[in-house]
């Protein structure tokens, strides 16, 4: 039985790996249900889930998961001590908790961009995170660790991107790097700055500044014009009236 289990996993992992970009250190997100459920049966999760994924792995969990488990009081004391020796991972969350399950569905949005598993006995999680292609799911049953197949939604977005219809997220991922490397895309926060730049404009203080500095200018410009004028008027001697008359 356990040699065809890893046999599944390692068909498993090899689909998400060729149509999604899986790869290792696998990325488990735990949350308090596996956690829990673990703890029941007895299962050593950093020493078996390498072996059963035959690669490396990372436990990593949520602020959020952690809030939860700490409100749900002594019960799940233990699924707690579990969830603190994972890893935390930064969610959108920090200000106001939500639940567990919201939690864990919002880091895996929009494609899954960082390749995450999501590892949860709750059952309403898991539909709907079948929902979303390219999501691995585990889960414990009969004290055993268990990788789900790919959901219909996600071989069924293969098959339309196999077919040309759609284009994968490991694609559009490689395609956004691309253009980013050879400078095509244009990064949005340089927009944003140059925008608030335009928008300041002038500032009104110092235009005053320059017109009366223009003012000064002139103004010595003017001074010896007239010192000019009055020289002329010293170098041309006045003829009195008498010497007029002797002449006569």
């Amino acid at each position: 039985m356990k040699i065809t289990r890893q046999k599944h996993a390692k068909k498993h992992l090899g689909f998400f790996r060729n149509n999604f970009g899986v790869r290792e250190p696998y990325q488990i997100l735990l949350d308090g249900t596996f956690c829990q459920a673990a703890l029941r049966g007895r299962i050593q999760l950093r020493d078996q889930l390498p072996r059963y994924l035959t690669g490396e792995t990372q436990l990593c969990t949520t602020r959020c998961v952690l809030k939860e488990l700490e409100t749900l009081g002594k019960e799940l004391y233990g699924a707690k001590l579990i969830a603190q020796k994972c890893q935390v991972r930064n969610c959108p969350h920090f200000k106001s908790p939500v639940s567990g399950s919201e939690c864990l569905l919002s880091m895996v949005d929009e494609g899954n961009p960082h390749h995450y598993f999501v590892a949860t006995q709750d059952q309403n999680l898991s539909v709907k995170v079948k929902r979303t292609p390219g999501i691995p799911l585990m889960f414990i049953i009969q004290n055993t660790i268990v990788l789900d197949k790919p959901s219909p939604r996600t071989v069924a977005f293969v098959k339309a991107v196999e077919a040309g219809q759609l284009v994968s997220v490991h694609e559009k991922q490689s395609i956004k790097q691309l253009k980013e490397e050879q400078g095509l895309v244009r990064n949005r926060n340089l927009r944003k700055r140059r925008k608030k730049k335009k928008v300041g404009g002038p500032n009104p203080l110092s235009c005053l500044k320059k017109k009366k500095k223009a003012q000064d200018t002139k103004s010595p410009a003017s001074e010896k014009k007239r010192k000019r004028k009055r020289i002329r008027n010293r170098s041309t001697p006045k003829v009195s009236s008498e010497q007029q008359g002797a002449e006569g």
